[in-house]
């Protein structure tokens, strides 16, 4: 088993509990593959890894559980243009994984942007402060997705 894995268990386990479900084997699975991974992963690319630890797994119950781990705030389900929802691990015991995504329009190619620096973080802060003024609405949460091309198709130009 992977190092720390009693951790992550007990504290997927204590979110489960916290919001009235139960951390069934299979869902524990799904969170495992996620953790596991640096990717943005499909449904079937989940269900092929999940199968590998929990054979009795179904697609289905595959899509039902990350529909629920998403609604829980635990993963984020993207969608980044190519008809295909995309899901990656949002938060675990080490905190919230929060980031965003650079999509090239030319190859697909998805990159992780974050480590924003400090000038960025306040333009960021300002965006939320002028949402809150202007709409009265208060943002708990964001996802920015920047497209354009990356720099291997760009140098293709």
């Amino acid at each position: 088993m992977p190092r720390g894995f009693g951790r992550r268990r007990q504290w997927w386990h204590g979110k489960f509990r916290d919001a009235g479900y139960r951390l069934t084997l299979s869902r524990d699975a799904i969170l495992s593959v996620l953790s596991g991974v640096s990717g943005h992963l499909s449904a079937e690319e989940i269900y092929l890894k999940v199968h590998n630890i929990y054979p009795a797994s179904g697609l289905s119950s595959i899509y039902r559980t990350l529909e629920l781990l998403t609604q829980m705030g635990l993963v984020f389900k993207f969608d980044f243009g190519d008809g295909r929802a995309r899901y990656e691990l949002a938060q675990g015991p080490s905190g919230i994984r929060h980031h965003h995504h650079l999509v090239c329009t030319n190859c697909g190619r998805v990159i992780d942007c974050g480590n924003f620096d400090h000038d960025e973080e306040n333009l960021l802060a300002k965006i939320e402060k002028g949402i809150l003024r202007k709409f009265n609405f208060e943002v708990t949460s964001h996802t920015i997705r920047f497209l354009g091309l990356c720099d291997k198709c760009r140098n293709k130009k």
